[in-house]
């Protein structure tokens, strides 16, 4: 199953902005929205959904991660854009939200913190190299 595509992270905000319907899921871990930060995306009236796609410490797929987001609210009519860390985690969680029936799932490209950079760190693209809302658990 393909997504229904990929997206920036400047591409979601508007998206997010615009469209009473689209809703952002955070898809990392509990650890990374303790310690890494989050998406804040109250100025515009919204809420982030937190359901985590694989756990931590084991990496094991969350077997409850479709539930999970019915039980937040997400319906299969939203536009829902999967939000990782770098856009990979999310890839897997928007193909699963379409498998399961909903019409419209993006991965966000970069996610939250980007790809490692040839020093071997994150941080140089996604959601908050963009300058967008963040804040810190």
């Amino acid at each position: 199953m393909t997504i229904t595509g990929n997206v920036t992270c400047e591409q979601a905000w508007e998206r997010l902005s615009e469209n009473p319907r689209a809703v952002l899921v955070d898809c990392r871990t509990q650890a990374e929205w303790n310690f890494v930060g989050v998406p804040d995306i109250s100025s515009i009236g919204k809420r982030t959904v937190f359901v985590e796609w694989l756990g931590y410490p084991d990496g094991a797929l969350n077997p409850a991660f479709v539930d999970q987001l019915r039980a937040a609210g997400v319906t299969e009519t939203d536009e829902v854009l999967f939000l990782c860390r770098s856009g990979h985690r999310s890839l897997g969680a928007a193909e699963a939200a379409l498998a399961a029936g909903y019409e419209q799932a993006y991965n966000i490209l970069d996610g939250f913190e980007g790809p490692i950079d040839a020093d071997g760190h994150r941080g140089g693209a996604g959601w908050r190299a963009a300058s967008l809302p963040w804040q810190q658990s």
